[in-house]
């Protein structure tokens, strides 16, 4: 999902105002220089505010105030990269989170202060080479979590709140397994042991973390790779049974793009349903994904044929329910290319197809019924432009 490029241009009016306020005034008491962990609260306040840009300065100057050598730049490192990543500027992320692994070599400096896997994890994921490149930080960062989780079972009593840490760095290490397994999927599949790699690193992912669902995820998508389609579908179900009936803020519900991924995976299990339900959440969730809208016309179009030509398992062609399915798969598609034209989508295959679906769906539902063609956004945006024209009328 490419994000749009901010300018490049120095929020040096931001760094001196900052600075203004800080400096002491000859008319007044001389004011105490905000410290560091002020600068990054400040930053991460802005940050979880959505003034992304607005989070640069503190940041920045938080930086300056300390040896950016030393491990008490690790917190600003750490930030800066991941504040330039919600920019999209990567090469800007990367040099950040590369400067923190310098300093903090093996994770072995704590989470606390700015330390541990969290660094490697986001640099092997945007590693320019890939391959070999990506699979070395992952499992550094593997390795750092496997030393945190060990010695937080080391400790004599483990508390409610020890045992919440553990489950969230047990996830973050079936996470990294999983990247393992993608990249030897993808960049390194090639390799003759890739299969008994992905076989080991997703067994020990559903062991580490067997109650979330991205270790069963990612074994689904190995066996679809191995065309056992039983197996698959078993893994998926599991994946979705642990979060299907919680709120979206529940922490053991995956991720927007996980569940983007799993809507994928259900598709090609053949899982239509279960597709389809997934992707009405999504579309809950948020409305303005164009890859969302086209997966779910996509799913509905699949479904369509199959109870067309009699061999959907559920419904086994009854009568008319293909019509109602193509109909809301062509509402579907018709947004997605709708907001494919706002954005300015990047990913042309997608539009290209999309239009050949709704070509296809227009040669045999015939002309679009009033309303086929539109949605709820439709009505949202003639409200809000009558809206706008009784302002000018008042005027």
């Amino acid at each position: 999902m490419a994000k749009t490029k901010p300018s490049n241009k120095k929020s040096k009016k931001h760094d001196k105002s900052i600075l203004n306020r800080v400096a002491p005034s000859p008319m007044k008491t001389p004011s105490t220089p905000a410290s560091p962990e002020v600068l990054l609260a400040q930053a991460t306040a802005k940050l979880q505010q959505g003034d992304i840009t607005g989070s640069v300065p503190f940041a920045k100057t938080a930086l300056g105030l300390v040896d950016t050598n030393s491990e008490e730049a690790l917190p600003a490192l750490n930030l800066l990269g991941e504040i330039h990543v919600e920019l999209g500027e990567i090469d800007e992320a990367r040099e950040y989170f590369l400067q923190a692994a310098a300093i903090d070599e093996e994770g072995s400096v704590g989470e606390d202060v700015g330390g541990g896997a969290e660094k490697f994890l986001w640099l092997a994921q945007l590693s320019e080479e890939g391959g070999e490149d990506s699979v070395g930080w992952f499992e550094k960062g593997a390795m750092s979590l496997r030393i945190q989780i060990q010695a937080l079972l080391d400790r004599k009593k483990i508390d409610a709140a020890t045992e919440a840490s553990l489950e969230e760095k047990r996830r973050k290490l079936a996470v990294a397994l999983c990247g393992v397994v993608e990249v030897y999927m993808t960049d390194l599949s090639w390799e003759e042991d890739a299969e008994q790699k992905c076989e080991a690193l997703v067994t020990e992912a559903t062991m580490v973390a067997p109650s979330f669902a991205e270790p069963w995820q990612t074994l689904a998508n190995v066996r679809i790779s191995q065309a056992r389609l039983e197996d698959a579908r078993a893994a998926l179900k599991r994946s979705l049974d642990l979060w299907k009936n919680l709120p979206p803020e529940n922490t053991v519900v995956p991720d927007f793009p996980t569940k983007v991924s799993l809507a994928r995976l259900l598709m090609e299990a053949d899982m239509d349903v279960e597709a389809i339900e997934v992707l009405e959440r999504l579309v809950s969730e948020d409305d303005s994904s164009v890859e969302v809208w086209y997966l779910g016309g996509w799913g509905l179009y699949i479904m369509g044929d199959k109870q067309k030509n009699g061999t959907d398992a559920e419904t086994g062609g009854d009568g008319e329910s293909w019509k109602v399915s193509w109909i809301s798969s062509r509402q579907w598609l018709n947004h997605s290319l709708r907001l494919f034209g706002q954005q300015d989508y990047e990913d042309e295959r997608l539009g290209a197809h999309a239009k050949e679906l709704i070509s296809i769906l227009d040669v045999e539902l015939g002309d679009a019924a009033d309303g086929d063609h539109e949605d709820d956004g439709d009505d949202w945006e003639e409200d809000e432009a009558s809206d706008e024209d009784e302002e000018m009328a008042e005027v």
